[in-house]
């Protein structure tokens, strides 16, 4: 006998309606849900999308939720809203991925509960719905995703389900994302062939309100350029790896120099614009820090040429530098400041106060003299210690946005990159391209003097080191000279990424502090200008390998407090 076609699964659940909802409700909600029973919570919103026969709304609903039903089948809708008359129960015919008329409640969500629906949503639009309805949760809010796993053996249309999908999409979205049951568990209406799996997605939050906001400014944001999430970028990268750079710290605000927000912006445009050329909006114009004065003159140069430290000694580059940044500064004011506001308000969340920098006549050195003398960026204290903390969430949803942004303008302007050629060029620098100038070091001191390796104290060869990122340039992308360790080829391999342990550190103090001296002695400059700006407590005079070296062993207890490395 021949299998009839499959059908939409609206059609299937409003043709069977009555034979399912008797089915569905024959199984109590404690005993589907058994796994994240203690994840509902106690009081407000809740979402229930495929609501079904609204046996779990009603659950939801006897707890002390208010429950929004969402259900596309009319004739299970229809059968399901008979018994919750008397229920604090609001029914929808509403449907994944567009969900218009939830959208237009202009609600946020302490729960969604997405129990037998994920299979029958197209791997297509996937990204989509989880990008949706992640925008609908409040802070600390849960996304429930039941997973069904096995054959479909009627006329609805299912999909396969991959928890590993689930996970990718969390990180794209600035979520959590735990598996609550690794081991498949069987069918609880007893159907053999099919297993499910539970994945919980939480909105993450300080107490503060942050991160909502941040994600609301990345997410829903209007944009008419990408400078906004460049913004939001820069002031990440500062946030996780310059501690030291605040300049002053109030109960409200901090504040920055504004010469640093200005130069870490050039370096993330300077691959986009001048390496790949890529559109930052859907317009012809020009970008508006971009002039003639100033950037036009830089375009051979890359963005490892632009650095914390960096000097510039020839008056005619100097000045190229001096107005590059400059005009950074300006735009970042006019622009993404100007425009990025609360919700529903015009009040701007950050802050300008602009300096009285002047062009340099000779050499110009990027250090925080001069990066100070452009002016104060101020952010809001409770959305830097945001930064700070959840940089592993918020990074890639910059990420992802930039490039959603980079793929509209592309086809607006008729310019083709594949996805993965918009990620490589939003990637921060290469690790192996930022290692050269400590290797030419290295090999230099090797020709009459001994260099040892700062984990082992063995010596080592020329052609046979590696040049180890301290604290993981995975994890914690810094290229300072300070962060750059001569060590054993064998043992940067066991070391990898991991975090180097708190004890493994003061037993290699000596060894770091004598890598240090023996290295930058000579040129002391560069390397303290990036440990004063990148590290906690230390002053912009600190001329301390010391004092470095215990600013060291903070901030490596800050990324094990924040990001929970594996310990090496």
């Amino acid at each position: 006998m021949t299998k009839k076609p499959p059908v939409d699964h609206t059609d299937y659940y409003s043709k069977y309606a009555a034979s399912l909802s008797e089915q569905y409700n024959s199984v109590p909600f404690e005993q589907v849900h058994k796994d994240w029973l203690q994840y509902v919570p106690e009081s407000g919103m809740a979402l229930d999308i495929g609501a079904g026969s609204g046996r779990d709304a009603r659950h939801l609903a006897a707890k002390g939720l208010t429950v929004f039903a969402v259900e596309p089948s009319i004739g299970i809708r229809e059968r399901a809203q008979q018994y919750t008359v008397k229920e604090n129960v609001h029914w929808l015919n509403d449907s994944l991925p567009k969900l218009e008329k939830v959208f237009n409640l202009d609600i946020k969500f302490d729960l969604i509960l997405l129990s037998a629906v994920w299979m029958h949503v197209p791997p297509s639009e996937r990204e989509r719905c989880i990008r949706k309805i992640s925008s609908l949760l409040k802070a600390n809010g849960k996304i429930v995703i039941s997973l069904r796993h096995g054959p479909c053996n009627d006329e609805r249309i299912m999909y396969q389900v991959s928890a590993d999908e689930l996970a990718t999409f969390a990180k794209q979205f600035g979520l959590t994302f735990k598996l609550l049951n690794h081991q498949h568990k069987h069918d609880e209406l007893g159907r053999k062939e099919v297993s499910w799996q539970t994945v919980l997605l939480t909105l993450p939050d300080d107490g503060s309100g942050a991160f909502p906001l941040l994600r609301n400014i990345i997410m829903n944001d209007s944009k008419s350029s990408t400078y906004k999430v460049a913004l939001l970028r820069t002031l990440l990268r500062i946030a996780e790896g310059h501690p030291g750079a605040v300049i002053e710290r109030g109960k409200h605000r901090v504040a920055l120099p504004l010469g640093l927000v200005a130069l870490y912006w050039v370096r993330l445009f300077k691959p986009l614009v001048d390496h790949y050329e890529i559109p930052q909006h859907g317009q012809s114009r020009g970008l508006g820090f971009i002039k003639d004065s100033g950037w036009k003159q830089l375009t051979s140069y890359t963005a490892s040429d632009f650095y914390i430290g960096a000097a510039y000694r020839e008056a005619a580059l100097a000045q190229a530098v001096f107005y590059t940044i400059k005009h950074a500064a300006t735009l970042i004011e006019e622009m993404p400041v100007f425009y990025t506001t609360l919700p529903g308000s015009s009040t701007p969340i950050f802050g300008v106060e602009k300096g009285k920098a002047k062009r340099p006549s000779a050499m110009l050195t990027l250090d925080s003299s001069f990066l100070c003398s452009l002016g104060k960026f101020y952010v809001p204290t409770y959305i830097w210690d945001s930064l700070s903390r959840f940089s592993a969430w918020i990074e890639p949803s910059l990420v992802n946005e930039w490039v959603s942004l980079m793929e509209g303008y592309c086809q607006k302007r008729n310019v083709s990159f594949t996805k993965n050629e918009l990620l490589e060029a939003l990637s921060w620098e290469n690790p192996k391209r930022s290692t050269s100038k400590i290797r030419r070091r290295v090999d230099d001191l090797l020709v009459a003097d001994n260099v040892n390796c700062c984990w082992s104290g063995n010596r080592i060869s020329k052609g046979n080191y590696a040049i180890d990122h301290a604290m993981p340039f995975a994890r914690w992308p810094n290229n300072d000279l300070w962060n750059l360790l001569p060590t054993k080829t064998q043992i940067n391999a066991i070391k990898s990424d991991k975090l180097p342990s708190s004890v493994r550190m003061m037993n290699s103090r000596a060894l770091i502090t004598e890598w240090w001296q023996q290295a930058w002695l000579e040129q002391q400059d560069e390397f303290f200008i990036q440990a004063n700006l990148a590290l906690p407590n230390l002053t912009a005079s600190n001329r301390s390998f010391d004092e470095v070296f215990e600013a060291m062993t903070i901030q490596r207890d800050r990324i094990k407090d924040f990001q929970q490395l594996a310990e090496w």
